[in-house]
């Protein structure tokens, strides 16, 4: 039997070291960019592990070419492993495509692949701290709003019932990935029936090159830093760490939550907050 992973935003980042780790997981892996270029590079990087790599030049938002990566899949084998890492964030797009990039794309991804998910199948989804540092709570109807991101009217029903802040990127990127949150739950529940299972993932500061940007354009970034119990940036292969383990058959019984890597600035504000 031969085993495949996926890894998705492939390319670069955080991407490229879950694609690192996963080379001796699985037999064959589909390294996923929407950039040719990168991916072709990401595959000739890792040319050679044990894995046969594969350069899989795909957008998440075209639903034609998550059908021919679901076929893909197929062809090569069983499916066993998911790191869903591709995703942009505030400074990248306006709220519409943050929102359908990092939440529907997301939903969109799982749903072509639920049918190849079998016993021992694992999938994991990029989310992040940032809702998670927000401590009033939503509206429940924003929040029945949220957990159907695959309606056909969804972004126009979420900016009506969450109001004109979903306009701000940030913010908009914040629903985004409590959707995600949202979203790992009912797919734990989905993919019982097949004994798959899935988990969240949110990093923290995490020094790539999109923390970067991000920190150029909002200040705020690096008081988190600064917070951060550990005293600095995590690292991606930090992060890939724990979606290997998220992913191997040793985290067999984790299941429908979210796994944060943070370095404890969680932690660290919700205490400042309570204390003041």
């Amino acid at each position: 039997m031969t085993t495949v992973g996926i890894v998705t935003g492939a390319g670069r980042g955080m991407g490229l070291a879950c694609a690192k780790r996963l080379t001796g997981a699985v037999d064959a892996l589909l390294l996923v960019d929407r950039d040719e270029a990168t991916a072709k590079a990401a595959a000739a990087e890792l040319a050679g592990d044990r894995a046969a790599v594969e350069a899989f030049v795909l957008d998440v938002t075209d639903d034609d070419g998550l059908a021919r990566l679901a076929a893909r899949t197929a062809e090569l084998g069983t499916l066993r492993a998911v790191a869903h890492a591709a995703g942009i964030s505030p400074t990248m797009a306006d709220w519409r495509r943050i929102l359908t990039v990092d939440l529907v794309a997301t939903a969109r991804l799982a749903e072509v692949l639920r049918p190849l998910a079998v016993e021992g199948t694992a999938f994991t989804c990029f989310a992040s701290m940032a809702p998670l540092l927000d401590p009033s709570q939503p509206d429940p109807a924003a929040i029945a709003v949220l957990d159907d991101p695959l309606a056909p009217d969804f972004l126009d029903r979420l900016r009506e019932v969450v109001g004109p802040g979903l306009e701000d990127t940030g913010y908009a990127y914040s629903w985004a990935k409590r959707g995600v949150h949202r979203f790992v739950k009912h797919e734990a529940v989905r993919l019982g029936a097949a004994r798959a299972r899935i988990c969240s993932i949110s990093p923290g500061t995490i020094d790539t090159p999109q923390q970067a940007q991000e920190a150029a354009e909002h200040p705020s970034i690096q008081k988190l830093i600064d917070a951060t119990p550990l005293g600095r940036l995590g690292r991606a292969e930090e992060v890939a760490a724990v979606v290997a383990f998220a992913l191997s058959d040793d985290a067999s019984f984790l299941n429908g939550i979210d796994l944060l890597v943070d370095g404890g600035v969680l932690a660290a504000v919700q205490l400042a907050a309570a204390s003041r």
